[in-house]
């Protein structure tokens, strides 16, 4: 095979579940100008099984099983370092490319750009119903100089934490500091705007993937990393401007308490979160005893009244998937007790 256009990589672990429909979403598209690398972080179940099965049938699969796990950020790193494609699209093992995605990426490839974000499309998590028909609400593409950074940033900063958007120039990735964006579970975003970009970047409108809601492997750690890892990450970029990145400093208090009862309901908050991150600190006695109390409330309980809030009034579709798929919700317990 001559030296790939493209390189699609793949960070899995434990996923023999999902990343079959996965790469049965790619194969039928790719053609001589595109490769798969997966790199597997030492999965303990039939991960390896399942896609050595694929390999048979796509000779363009490299998968690399790693002697031991990681991280996600660490895992990706790994992957684009393999990869031999000029550019390279970072998918989760879960996700689904729809009809045209690699061809319509193939044709954008040759003008140059230092990043490609590509739309997607919101389902549940068994792909019955569509959940947002598009992330980014843009109608045609959009194309930021490279003297436009922050306007690329708040374009699609509330978008990019999902990695399965970006489409990044190997040798822009390789150049770029990336150590100290191991363990922030978003290595990708702090690659792309730790500095300003060399060329333009594109914005794709219509959505080419098919994004699972509620699947990511890290909701126990969900309240740390969307708490503090993320807007101390976003924080950090220097050259976004104080205005554009203010947004992203501690939030205020009300906001900060609705995100804490959220992550109860789904199980990510509890009383060794507050112990942790409240219980110490120099805050007034109000926060620490609310904190508090949202640790111990039973977690079913909190789920049972926050779906029962979101159905009545805020009607948030994404959030309710979640919460109605927590292992904390009534329902699900019920099933699982046998009652």
């Amino acid at each position: 095979m001559t030296k790939p256009l493209l390189s699609i990589c793949i960070a899995t672990y434990n996923r023999a579940e999902y990343i079959g429909k996965t790469l049965e979403s790619i194969i039928p598209q790719i053609t001589d100008e595109v490769e798969i690398v997966i790199v597997d972080g030492a999965s303990t179940d039939d991960t390896s099984s399942v896609v050595k099965s694929y390999i048979e049938v796509c000779k363009q699969i490299n998968y690399i099983r790693l002697p031991s796990k990681g991280g996600v950020d660490q895992d990706y790193c790994k992957a684009v370092e393999l990869a031999k494609g000029e550019y390279c699209w970072l998918l989760p093992d879960d996700d689904l490319l729809k009809p045209d995605a690699i061809s319509t990426v193939l044709n954008e490839v040759p003008k140059g750009y230092s990043l490609i974000v590509v739309n997607a499309q919101i389902m549940n998590r068994d792909f019955s119903k569509v959940m947002e028909n598009k992330c980014l609400l843009i109608d045609t593409n959009e194309v930021y100089l490279e003297s436009e950074m922050e306007p690329l940033f708040n374009r699609v900063v509330s978008y990019i934490h999902f990695i399965g958007c970006t489409v990044i120039n190997r040798d822009l990735w390789m150049q770029r500091e990336k150590e100290r964006y191991f363990g922030t579970e978003f290595i990708h975003v702090g690659v792309i705007f730790q500095a300003p970009l060399p060329a333009p970047a594109l914005v794709i409108a219509q959505p080419y993937i098919t994004y699972r809601n509620g699947n990511v492997q890290w909701i126990q750690r969900a309240f740390e990393i969307w708490m503090f890892k993320w807007p101390t990450l976003l924080y950090s970029f220097a050259h976004i401007s104080e205005h554009a990145r203010q947004e992203y400093r501690k939030a205020p208090s009300w906001r900060r308490l609705r995100k804490i009862i959220i992550y109860r309901a789904m199980g990510a908050y509890s009383l060794k979160e507050y112990q942790k991150w409240f219980a110490s600190k120099n805050s007034p006695l109000w926060w620490r005893l609310a904190t508090l109390f949202i640790a111990i409330m039973p977690a079913c309980f909190v789920n049972l009244f926050l779906l029962s809030y979101l159905k009545m009034i805020k009607k948030e579709a994404q959030l309710i998937d979640c919460l109605e798929n927590n292992e904390n919700n009534i329902m699900n317990i019920v099933r699982r007790k046998g009652f």
